[in-house]
């Protein structure tokens, strides 16, 4: 596996690739990659003759009071689990070759980036957007891969690439869950035991819902009280961030789930901010 941490470089390398035929993939992480991270890069490298992943923690999605300092991080222990992976290119540049001195250019989708993750993180997308489309500009992969538990990510790098005709396919691939149902995600390692234990039931109440639209109830207001109460009494330490039933397309509020609908939460518990979603199908 070969480690890049000049965007020139990886631009060079990447373009060569491209130039000669090859079909190049990109799976972009902030790292400390656990099992969700490593089915991206396995379904990726079944797709790819070039296989690269980025390893950066983008300082311009985290807001002020946020935990970029605090992100976890283990390069050697990545580039291990990389290397069996069958990664080609690790690409890890430093902060300062990301963003030079006087950066002062910014990418985003509005309409997207503002419900949502968006009210509490007024910054974060922007910050997303921006950095995605340099990667997407120096990997130059046929398709990049994302994984779905952010969903209003995808959403947005979705619309960015479309909207900018980029040459890129994004892909969004399932939640990788804990046995017993918690979206994996590198800031897991923040809970408490007791935490963790609760933590379990932010996907139990999703499971709940769906089961409430299929015995009827479809009114968005009704859902989401009932929603309400259940991680009330079973997430007694969480604080909810948001609770909300939306269109997956536009991520725009639904009065009621006809089709499909989008149910997103995100939930403090301790020092982690949780999010989770489910596809009503009504």
């Amino acid at each position: 596996m070969r480690i890049i941490e000049q965007p020139r470089e990886m631009q060079e390398h990447c373009l060569r690739a491209r130039c000669e035929g090859h079909t190049v993939g990109l799976v972009p992480t902030m790292g400390y990659y656990h099992e969700g991270h490593l089915r991206l890069m396995r379904w990726a490298r079944q797709q790819a003759d070039l296989l690269c992943v980025s390893l950066f923690v983008n300082p311009t999605q985290f807001g002020p009071s946020e935990d970029l300092a605090s992100y976890p991080r283990d390069f050697d222990r990545d580039c291990e689990l990389a290397s069996r992976e069958g990664v080609d290119v690790l690409f890890a540049p430093k902060s300062g070759s990301m963003y030079g001195p006087r950066h002062a250019t910014w990418v985003e989708v509005p309409e997207l980036s503002r419900p949502l993750c968006g009210r509490s993180r007024p910054t974060h997308f922007r910050g997303v957007c921006t950095v995605v489309c340099k990667l997407l500009n120096l990997a130059l992969p046929h398709f990049a891969v994302f994984g779905r538990k952010d969903w209003q990510q995808l959403a947005v790098v979705t619309r960015m690439a479309r909207d900018l005709d980029l040459p890129t396919e994004i892909v969004g691939r399932p939640i990788v869950r804990e046995p017993d149902g918690l979206a994996m995600s590198s800031r897991n390692t923040y809970l408490s035991e007791a935490e963790r234990e609760q933590a379990a039931h932010i996907f139990a109440g999703l499971k709940a819902a769906q089961q409430w639209v299929e015995q009827g109830v479809c009114d968005t207001s009704d859902l989401l009280e009932r929603l309400q109460r259940f991680y009330g009494a079973h997430i007694p330490a969480g604080q909810i961030d948001y609770l909300e039933i939306v269109d997956p397309h536009e991520l725009t509020q639904v009065s009621s789930v006809g089709g499909q609908a989008l149910l997103a939460v995100a939930v403090y518990l301790g020092k982690a901010r949780l999010i989770d979603n489910m596809l009503l199908e009504g």
